[in-house]
């Protein structure tokens, strides 16, 4: 149990490191105006709190750091969330009172935002595509025998696909095709399209459609939607530019990272609601062990959509980074339910 001096000794010496990035002495604390205490005094409480195992001290300097026990104490019990400024607020606000013609083009903003407000890298994770729902099919015509099949979900996602069709399909039968999904398709799942197509179209097509094997291939063709995993990456460049890489090989096992799958399954299996922090060696991902990862999920409705996540060293900036990360995912969160309800 941590007395009340050594709960104030430890947060204060927490933010002094935060944003210094240099071990912290007891000299210095005692200097400022809101400590009363002597350096002896001080320097026997930090000897404790390095004893119970909160500081470390580091070879190169007298002070001391979090260590990630200390850290991991900071985040669960001394941290307030930080107060963003008027300008802040209205600049995150002016981003989100754009005209965004496409969902990704709003997760995207939202990862800029974060890694510059931030100045850590941003990762955002978009709704999985096989999981939105079909609101219309467009066929647009272009020279020749190409057209463009332009497939819309409800989220607003938009596939665009660049279709040749055969001579035997004439151009009114590709607007009967269109017409004849868009009635009986629509709000069915992406993933369900080839299935409802093969169980259910061969017939109406056979019916309504001259030559409709060749409608068949080219429909299944035009509908084979594949799930590429969305992901939104931001301020890469900017942990590297922290003092704490500045070893070669840790920047080499962070862009491995960056450029690998693991990540991206660790952020897809983190529980959903909430602020996750995992600090250090809480990530069990090879290549993060020095760093802090804090996320969190924004949905429409009930319907979980994604993550957000903030990515930067053990020595970051949690009360800004936390009350950044709600703001936006709440913000966002609010932007694609407005979207979703104007598209209806």
């Amino acid at each position: 149990m941590l007395t009340e001096r050594q709960l104030f000794l430890l947060q204060l010496l927490v933010n002094d490191y935060i944003v210094s990035a240099e071990p912290v002495g007891s000299r210095s604390i005692s200097k400022r105006d809101d400590v009363h205490y002597s350096p002896a005094t001080i320097r026997n409480e930090l000897a404790d709190l390095e004893e119970m195992g909160y500081l470390e001290k580091t070879h190169l300097s007298s002070g001391r750091v979090p260590s990630e026990k200390g850290y991991r104490f900071y985040v669960d019990h001394l941290l307030s969330p930080a107060m963003l400024s008027d300008l802040e607020m209205k600049n995150i606000r002016d981003a989100y009172r754009r005209k965004f013609s496409e969902t990704e083009e709003l997760i995207h903003v939202t990862a800029e935002l974060l890694s510059e407000f931030t100045n850590y890298t941003a990762i955002m994770l978009g709704p999985e595509l096989l999981e939105m729902k079909l609101k219309h099919i467009q066929f647009v015509r272009l020279s020749g025998n190409k057209g463009v099949m332009i497939i819309v979900t409800d989220s607003g996602h938009v596939e665009n696909r660049v279709v040749t069709f055969p001579s035997e399909i004439k151009a009114e039968d590709i607007e009967k095709i269109v017409n004849i999904l868009n009635e009986k398709l629509n709000m069915v799942p992406l993933y369900q399209l080839q299935k409802r197509l093969n169980e259910e179209f061969r017939d109406v097509l056979r019916r309504n459609v001259s030559n409709y094997e060749h409608a068949m291939t080219l429909l299944r063709d035009s509908l084979e939607i594949n799930d590429p995993e969305q992901i939104f990456y931001s301020g890469k460049s900017k942990i590297l530019s922290q003092p704490e890489f500045q070893d070669i090989d840790k920047v080499i096992s962070l862009l491995n990272v960056f450029e690998g799958k693991d990540l991206i399954r660790e952020l897809m299996n983190m529980p959903p609601g909430g602020m996750h922090i995992r600090i250090g060696k809480e990530n069990k991902l090879n290549g993060i062990e020095d760093c802090s990862l804090i996320t969190t999920t924004y949905s429409v409705g009930s319907e979980l959509l994604g993550t957000v996540a903030v990515i930067g060293p053990k020595r970051m900036a949690y009360p800004r980074v936390i009350t950044l990360i709600d703001v936006l995912s709440n913000l966002l969160t609010k932007s694609l339910s407005d979207r979703k309800e104007n598209n209806k």
